[in-house]
């Protein structure tokens, strides 16, 4: 396939590569178009989510560019996610240890759509790599650190909220106890 001569036509530059690039950068597109979802989603009483959403969306799109052009991800942006991370994690308390379904109001599916497509653009930088391009470090790890984010975020959101969340227990793998 070959994109048409007509600009109209074309989506994107590179929507016909058969490297996973491409993919990484759809997918990374989509986790910032689900981070201005969630946001839109958030409560005003939520102004701490909101005002942190409204930091990760541009992010987003700087880890998009970040392989195929100039990098654009530092290791401060690294620290913010981790005091971030940790900030919600306090809030989620005892929660934060179980793997629970992903249930509740907005904006915590949006986060959930957020933390699944983080993962999988982590799954293409494996495959860009694997394929003999060069994947700055910085960018699976800010992509591991958004999915615990996300993660942390909707567990912080339903603690506010009062809502317990229902706990899965995974009838494939065996749970490990602590001891």
């Amino acid at each position: 396939m070959k994109p048409s001569r007509i600009l109209d036509e074309v989506c994107y530059p590179f929507i016909c590569e058969t490297s996973y690039l491409c993919d990484f950068e759809v997918s990374t597109d989509e986790l910032c178009a689900l981070i201005g979802s969630a946001l839109d989603a958030t409560p005003p009483e939520y102004a701490d989510l909101q005002a942190d959403l409204d930091r990760l969306q541009p992010l987003a799109f700087h880890i998009n560019g970040s392989i195929r052009g100039k990098l654009a991800v530092e290791e401060s942006d690294l620290d913010w996610l981790k005091d971030r991370l940790g900030y919600y994690r306090a809030q989620a308390g005892e929660r934060l240890h179980a793997f629970v379904l992903p249930r509740g109001s907005a904006p915590v599916p949006q986060l959930h759509q957020c933390r699944s497509t983080a993962k999988k653009a982590i799954r293409c930088m494996v495959r860009v790599e694997q394929e003999g391009r060069e994947v700055p470090a910085v960018l699976p790890r800010a992509c591991n650190l958004l999915c615990n984010l996300f993660f942390a975020m909707t567990l912080a959101v339903n603690q506010r909220r009062g809502v317990v969340e229902v706990a899965f227990e995974s009838k494939s793998y065996s749970v490990r106890k602590p001891g």
